[in-house]
Formats: structure tokens, C-alpha cells, sequence
């Protein structure tokens, strides 16, 4: 064993993913929160993958609706399931909230050669995910390469897994990156509120369902003791406590208008 030891080594660092791989490409927070954040705004290209029921799918069929994208690798033990059963969670609050279908959520295997359809597909059986519009996606290595680029995503292979960055990506109805999530165990709130800013406040021509997503966008709000979001009153009893305030003083001011003329 002793003669072979250093044959061994030497081999160890020559393998992709071995020491010589993580001292030669190390993963940078700074340098990958940077490119994360420079994708916002940015427009993600019209790439083409497979879903897990094999059936070739573009980006683009996903316009018109806000998206909630994250990528991970199936093989992945402890990052990307943490991450998965907190988006499972937000979007169950959120579909209660704003209703079903308002939005849709890709999940994108990074590891091309083994993320398959079918190995996705055990994968998100495995975590129990079955919500129409909820889309597990598999592409090849170039495709996957150019999502990362244009959502700001970063990864390296390390021995047989990945450094990467821990974010979930918020899309809005034209395909350009609206917001970033970063963590494992982000609150509800952190995904949810911006996804109703762009449910409720996405801009279209002034109509009368224009204007109820906007007093939908004031009013729904956040309940930490029930764990959801409900419909809140407290703005329009605060616009007709303003308004009688303000209706109030004008009658005042007619008041002594009036006395002072007659005077």
C-alpha cells in the first residue's frame, strides 16, 4: 500500500473535482453574489429543454405569467432539497393567495449528464411535488451553461457535487430576472411579496380589473399567526377615516368663510 501511496495521491489530483480542481477553481461568494445581482433586469433567452414527461418545451411558453426558477442537481443532499421544500412551501401560500395558474415554477437539473427527465421526475416525486405548472427541466450542458449566464447562477463540480449558488430566481411576465432569493431557509415573505408585485402590479392599460389588482396589491397582506396571506380592510378604512378628516376641515373653513362675509 505504501508503494502505491504516492501513485494514489498523484492520481487523486489529477481527477476532475480532486484537490488539484479546488485549489485551481475555488468558489467565490463575492464574485458569485456579484454576477447574481447583475442579472437583474437582464432578459433570459429563449432556450429550449425537455420537461419530465419528455416532452420539449422553450421558455418562451412561459411567457405572460411571472416564473419562479431555481436550478439544482438531483443527486444534491442537502442544499437543493432544503431549498425545493421552501419554494413547495411559498407556493402553497401563494396559490391560496392569489389563486391558481397566476404564476408558473421551473425547477432546472445543472447537472446535464445526469439530470435526465426521467431522474427529475423521480425527484420531484420524491419531494412530493404534483402542481400543474410546476415544470421540472432538463437540457443539455450548452443550455444549461447559458441559463446559468443569464440568471446570474454560478456553479462549480467539487469530487462528485457542486459548489453553487443558493438563490431562486424571480421572472417577470417578459423574461427579464425581477428579483433574487438567496438561501436555504428563506421566509415565505422573501418569495411571496415580490411575486404578488408582479401578479397584482403588472402594468396594463387602466381598466376596472386593472384597478382591483392594484387595491389587491395594497390590501393583501401577510398574516404570521395563521401562516398566510389574507385580504385586508385596514387600507380603506384608513382612505375613509382621511377622507371624513379632510371633509371635516373643509366644512369648517366654509363655516367661518361664511361668518366672516356676513360679518
Amino acid at each position: 500500500m505504501r508503494r502505491h501511496l504516492p501513485v494514489l495521491l498523484l492520481a487523486a489530483l489529477l481527477l476532475p473535482g480532486g484537490p488539484a480542481c479546488a485549489a485551481d477553481n475555488p468558489f467565490d461568494e463575492a464574485a458569485a453574489l456579484a454576477d447574481s445581482q447583475a442579472a437583474i433586469g437582464r432578459e433570459i433567452a429563449d432556450l429550449g429543454f425537455v420537461n419530465s414527461r419528455g416532452q420539449p418545451v422553450r421558455l418562451r411558453d412561459y411567457r405572460g405569467k411571472p416564473v419562479v426558477l431555481n436550478m439544482v442537481y438531483t443527486s444534491c443532499g442537502d442544499t437543493c432539497p432544503l431549498v425545493i421544500e421552501h419554494i413547495a412551501r411559498a407556493v402553497q401560500v401563494a396559490d391560496a393567495a392569489f389563486g391558481r395558474g397566476r404564476f408558473s415554477v421551473l425547477t432546472a437539473g445543472f447537472d446535464a449528464r445526469s439530470d435526465t427527465p426521467k431522474q427529475l421526475r423521480a425527484y420531484a416525486d420524491m419531494h412530493g411535488i404534483d402542481r400543474d405548472g410546476w415544470e421540472f427541466l432538463s437540457a443539455s450542458t450548452a443550455t444549461i451553461d447559458r441559463l446559468a449566464a443569464d440568471t446570474g447562477f454560478r456553479f462549480i463540480p467539487r469530487a462528485g457535487a457542486f459548489d453553487h449558488t443558493t438563490q431562486v430566481t424571480l421572472i417577470d411576465q417578459e423574461g427579464r430576472v425581477y428579483r433574487q432569493i438567496y438561501g436555504e431557509d428563506f421566509s415565505t415573505q422573501a418569495l411571496v411579496e415580490p411575486l404578488k408585485q408582479l401578479v397584482y402590479g403588472q402594468r396594463e392599460a387602466l381598466s376596472v380589473a386593472s384597478l382591483i389588482n392594484r387595491f389587491r396589491l395594497l390590501c393583501t397582506v401577510y398574516d404570521p399567526n395563521a401562516g398566510r396571506y389574507r385580504f385586508s380592510y385596514a387600507v380603506f378604512i384608513e382612505i375613509a377615516i382621511g377622507a371624513a378628516s379632510l371633509l371635516g376641515v373643509a366644512v369648517f373653513v366654509t363655516r367661518l368663510w361664511r361668518q366672516a362675509r356676513r360679518a
